[in-house]
């Protein structure tokens, strides 16, 4: 096991040693899911659609930190792979709605079965009062990024 692996065990790790293991952790997973062969960034876009629903092409930009003509792009090649279609916005005429396929869908839920899989491989790895802590700290962490929107 790495040094620093091994410090961001230690419960009064300090902050560096935390967002190592994080970054290690996230790492890890995104690694994992690889159905449907997407880009990180594919792969965000579509899990993101998978979670929220339909998004105008706008937010959806905003929301994943990319430029429009980027997002547009990437929606187009997701579009030509069958796992996104756009709408347009009823509220909207002038908006456009991208949303997950049925096809999209399903390769999202295969991403987030093998990375859920990846995930509990690392928590079985653990003594049982780590994989109590893990249980705990993790929807407490996900409540508190929530919070913040």
């Amino acid at each position: 096991m790495h040094k620093r692996v091994m410090e961001s065990a230690d419960a009064q790790a300090p902050p560096e040693a935390l967002m190592i293991a994080v970054e290690q952790l996230v790492l890890y997973v995104r690694r994992s899911a690889t159905a449907g062969g997407l880009s990180t960034a594919a792969s965000s876009v579509l899990g993101f659609l998978g979670r929220e629903g339909a998004y105008r092409l706008t937010d959806l930009a905003r929301t994943q930190r990319v430029s429009q003509p980027n997002m547009t792009q990437l929606v187009t090649r997701l579009e030509r792979a069958g796992l996104v279609r756009r709408t347009a916005d009823s509220r909207d005429g002038r908006g456009v709605l991208v949303e997950a396929t049925d096809a999209g869908m399903e390769v999202f839920r295969q991403r987030r079965t093998e990375r859920t899989q990846a995930l509990q491989g690392i928590v079985d790895r653990l003594t049982g009062p780590e994989q109590d802590a893990v249980r705990t700290a993790l929807p407490a962490l996900a409540r508190a990024i929530h919070d913040l929107d």
